[in-house]
């Protein structure tokens, strides 16, 4: 399918100033947002722009594959210091196979799974009392990517390794600050997207 001159126009403004707005978008173009809605839909079903809400359009067209920056979750942690109990209840709340276990400034630290908490409980009476750091699996056994990292190469891991998440991570000089998270529901987001 050929893009027309206005399709070209939006193309190249989203590949200069990704992330961009729609309503910025418009703005340039002395258009509507309103009336710019088929072309975004256009050029999002050929794959050459994606949205995110609150965050804009971002160009991927050209790119050997999308980033895990532009469709990862917000982390979901908890601090070392946590019982296995807390733990549990934000897990809970928050209807999550998984949390991060972080330590001052976000350094991550540790993992947790429903499995591993299902071990603790097992045969422990008093998971108040219990800390987190006591059944967590550690750093440096943990499965995690970075925001430039491709959507191709954090899908492999969680499927290789059997997981529902991949922390996302800032490399540091020795530590990984947990800056986001890609689970299953991205990867099931953006298989939604191009339908």
């Amino acid at each position: 399918m050929e893009l027309t001159i206005r399709q070209e126009k939006i193309l190249h403004l989203i590949k200069e100033n990704s992330p961009i707005s729609g309503e910025e978008i418009a703005q340039n173009l002395g258009l509507t947002r309103s009336a710019l809605r088929t072309d975004f839909s256009i050029l999002r079903k050929m794959a050459l722009i994606s949205a995110r809400q609150n965050y804009g359009y971002c160009y991927i067209g050209g790119e050997s594959k999308h980033k895990v920056g532009q469709v990862m979750g917000e982390p979901k942690k908890v601090d070392s210091k946590s019982s296995v109990y807390e733990t549990i209840v934000y897990m809970f709340e928050n209807d999550i196979g998984s949390v991060f276990i972080t330590e001052q400034k976000d350094i991550l630290v540790g993992v947790v799974s429903r499995k591993d908490l299902l071990k603790a409980a097992l045969g422990n009476k008093d998971l108040e009392k219990l800390p987190i750091h006591m059944v967590m699996t550690r750093m440096p056994n943990l499965i995690y990517v970075t925001e430039q990292d491709s959507i191709k190469t954090a899908v492999e891991k969680i499927m290789k390794h059997q997981i529902d998440s991949v922390a996302v991570v800032k490399q540091g000089k020795e530590v990984c600050y947990l800056v986001g998270r890609f689970s299953k529901t991205n990867i099931s987001k953006l298989y939604l997207e191009t339908l």
